[in-house]
């Protein structure tokens, strides 16, 4: 199958990009990795009237640490850049441990960060590890620029709150109240394929204390599942077998896992659950039995 007739233009500034969004009505979408458009727009699944090609825009593919320790993304940062960064590695653990494992080598080379987290893939991997990092992202439209949490962006399957006229330009990761500790882990059938259940967990950790938290889901539910509310079990505390097993069931308790052909309901919830416990007990100071 090909893709239905349509315009293309490539920007060369991004004021430039929001105009063309804005005459596009709606019609317009962005083209910035095009590793879920373009299958989308083969399978006709998606049929924009306009592409607008972000990649001649110079300025967009940095990453950067502020000097109190903020991380900012920008819109053509592709996932191997993440991977690879020995900045990412030493500092935001959270990340590094997610980057490996998006999609496959090929994908990794192409596709973006940002434009993973604008697609809102229920099942997908960086917009899960941008809630649990309590991040937001920095949108630009014709009115400016606006700042839009993690945890109000993503609206549903493939839905986020993106208005037709903004570009998603980075995304921006707050700095730690301590040191900046966590994890991923994603349950998948083969290299490459969609998230059975997956994990996101950050930490922010003053010697052996946890003074900061964060976690979400992916796959288990209709969109990205918010489970932020679990840091409660552990802010405060230490990590024990006591808080880790609490805050585990809490984590779980968020999944809205349904049977299917992956697996039932119950076996994705006691993965999340697991997947918990491993990644806050690689980051405890005392083995939980």
């Amino acid at each position: 199958m090909y893709p239905s007739r349509f315009n293309y233009e490539s920007p060369k500034t991004i004021a430039e990009a929001i105009k063309l969004l804005d005459a596009g009505n709606g019609e317009a979408k962005i083209l910035a990795g095009g590793q879920s458009l373009v299958p989308m727009l083969k399978l006709r699944f998606a049929f924009p009237e306009q592409l607008v090609d972000i990649n001649n825009i110079p300025g967009l593919d940095y990453i950067r640490f502020d000097a109190d320790g903020s991380l900012h993304i920008g819109a053509l940062v592709r996932h191997e850049h993440l991977e690879k960064s020995l900045e990412i590695a030493k500092r935001q653990p959270t990340i590094a441990a997610a980057a490996p494992l998006v999609a496959d080598p090929i994908v990794r080379t192409r596709g973006t960060f940002v434009g993973s987290v604008c697609h809102a893939d229920p099942q997908g991997d960086w917009a899960a590890t941008m809630i649990a990092l309590h991040g937001y992202l920095v949108v630009q439209g014709p009115k400016g620029k606006r700042n839009i949490d993690m945890k109000d962006f993503v609206l549903g399957p493939y839905a986020n709150a993106l208005n037709y006229n903004e570009i998603a330009i980075e995304a921006v990761i707050p700095a730690p109240k301590g040191v900046a500790r966590g994890g991923y882990l994603k349950l998948e059938r083969r290299v490459g394929d969609f998230a059975t259940a997956s994990v996101a967990v950050s930490l922010d950790m003053s010697g052996d204390t946890v003074l900061g938290a964060g976690f979400a889901l992916a796959g288990v539910g209709g969109k990205t599942i918010d489970a932020n509310d679990a840091a409660s079990a552990l802010i405060g505390q230490k990590l024990t077998d006591a808080t880790i097993a609490k805050a585990a069931a809490l984590v779980a308790a968020k999944a809205e896992p349904r049977t299917d052909h992956r697996g039932s309901a119950e076996y994705k919830r006691h993965i999340i659950e697991t997947f918990v416990k491993r990644i806050l007990v690689a980051n405890s100071t005392q083995k939980v039995a």
